[in-house]
């Protein structure tokens, strides 16, 4: 009797800690979820706000600032060609534009793309290869090194995959004329948004991200970021808030904050789209992702005390900052919810004492309802309304979720990385050049074709998850021989887990046997 009361104790103290971690995770996600909820009020206010700014007359010669387009761009042998072509129609006087290529490559791409470049200035276009013998601070480094060469006012920047259409310089530089400007962002669009599950899940994150939150944000004045490429910035405020840094993997937002720090503007374009290639291989999404999220933490560590510490940043704005720059750490509370959800699920049916705690899940049914409601009017204004487009919404939204929590292992190490200080290589997201749904990638050079280690941890969680929907009914087994088993069955948490099971599952499969 003394061993087993012993015991009870010793898993009742256990359980007990397991418990508040749980809670304050679930707490942290609902506290980020009502900051989306405040975004969404922002962007509806703005919606009823008539904002007029002052524009540059581009009709009038004297008012036409130059402009330099910048291409950084690394071994995107399949979209090079696609990119010069496109680029170079971009309406904008010729005497006032330059081009460069700010070209990294180290494969047979840099003949074919010099090759091009000089057909290209053979009819009378200002553009220009830089190349380096190394590249020191990545992206970033070679940003900078075109900076150092640039005659442009006004700097725009697209990656490899980006097709602008041909009035995107003449929609948004007039923005310029306001001197406090240092930034002007576009809304990104999607060519092959509807290529595959994983692309229409891509296009929803980001759909929400550049709808949501970049509005909300910059309706109300808080810090955005410069999405690293269909956008423009002020010569003057990149080199005025420091200049191009490559010590974090996301080197746009780093150099977003210290240039609104430096009390720059931001003026996002939500309304002016740049067409773009979504990632269609499993394994270039993940890339993609773990730079994301690791660039986000390294910039928390770099970030906050500044923040924190500003005296002209208001309380508000310090808030949205802090949680903008934690975005990606969410994920490693969404993975602490998950892996901890089914010892909850036997503790809370164990011991009555705890039972009471749980009321905290409900914070997470909140959560996901409040993200439901804002990602509801995000899908509204980019994709449908009315009856059919809910019902389309309601299945993308789970299938997104349920995705999102599938990548919160892979999601988490990167975000561990990013706070704990360990430095990785800048890997870029290979391009594909897929403009229709018949179009193939499979023989794509530039695809990682080793397997993570932690792919075959993301299958075992498959498995345990599957536990966790089963427990359901295993849980009124447990220590109680004499109860009338259908009786104490706990389907509380088996949308849950089914929810957890689609999207691990859906990650590790695809990164096993797709055929990359």
């Amino acid at each position: 009797m003394i061993s087993l009361i012993t015991t009870n104790q010793i898993i009742f103290s256990i359980g007990y800690g397991l418990l508040l971690v749980y809670i304050a995770s679930l707490i942290l996600i609902f506290l980020f979820s009502l900051a989306q909820l405040n975004l969404l009020l922002n962007l509806k206010k703005s919606k009823k706000e008539n904002k007029t700014a002052p524009k540059y007359d581009l009709s009038n010669s004297s008012e036409i600032p130059y402009v330099t387009i910048q291409l950084p761009v690394y071994n995107e042998l399949y979209v090079m060609e696609r990119l010069l072509d496109n680029i170079v129609k971009l309406d904008y006087p010729k005497n006032r534009l330059e081009f460069q290529v700010l070209d990294d490559s180290t494969d047979e791409s840099v003949a074919s793309t010099a090759q091009q470049i000089q057909k290209l200035q053979a009819l009378g276009h200002n553009i220009q290869h830089i190349r380096r013998t190394d590249r020191t601070g990545f992206k970033a480094g070679a940003l900078k090194e075109g900076l150092t060469i640039a005659k442009g006012e006004i700097i725009a920047i697209f990656d490899a995959d980006f097709l602008p259409e041909e009035d995107w310089l003449q929609k948004t530089v007039p923005y310029f004329k306001d001197q406090k400007i240092g930034v002007v962002q576009t809304r990104w669009g999607h060519i092959n948004r509807d290529y595959s599950l994983l692309t229409q899940i891509q296009a929803f994150a980001l759909d929400a991200h550049f709808t949501l939150e970049q509005v909300g944000r910059n309706s109300r004045g808080h810090f955005i970021n410069f999405n690293g490429t269909a956008g423009l910035w002020r010569k003057t405020c990149i080199l005025d808030a420091g200049n191009w840094e490559g010590d974090t993997l996301t080197e746009d937002l780093d150099l977003s904050y210290r240039a609104q720090l430096k009390d720059w503007k931001f003026k996002y374009l939500v309304d002016i789209v740049a067409p773009a290639e979504l990632p269609v291989a499993i394994s270039a999404a993940r890339s993609q992702q773990f730079r994301w999220n690791k660039g986000g933490a390294e910039n928390f560590q770099k970030m906050i005390k500044r923040i924190l510490s500003s005296k002209k940043i208001p309380i508000r704005t310090k808030l949205h900052a802090a949680l903008h720059l934690l975005n990606s750490t969410m994920f490693l509370n969404v993975l602490i919810v998950g892996v901890l959800s089914v010892p909850m699920l036997y503790l809370k049916n164990y011991f009555d004492d705890l039972k009471i705690y749980f009321i905290a899940m409900s914070f997470f049914g909140l959560s996901t309802l409040i993200f439901f409601i804002c990602y509801w009017h995000m899908y509204k204004e980019v994709k449908q309304g009315g009856v059919k487009g809910f019902a389309n919404y309601f299945v993308l939204f789970f299938k997104f979720f349920s995705v999102a929590m599938g990548f919160s292992l892979h999601n988490s190490i990167a975000v561990a990385e990013g706070h704990l200080g360990k430095k990785s290589e800048f890997v870029r997201t290979p391009k594909f050049n897929m403009l229709n749904l018949k179009d193939k990638w499979q023989k794509n050079k530039y695809i990682q074709k080793k397997l993570e280690k932690s792919v075959f941890v993301e299958g075992f969680l498959t498995l345990y998850f599957a536990f966790g929907a089963l427990s359901s009914v295993l849980v009124a087994y447990i220590g109680k021989p004499n109860a009338i088993p259908s009786e104490n069955y706990d389907f509380g948490l088996l949308p849950f887990h089914l929810m957890l099971v689609f999207g691990f599952g859906y990650v590790f499969f695809k990164s096993v046997f797709s055929k990359n």
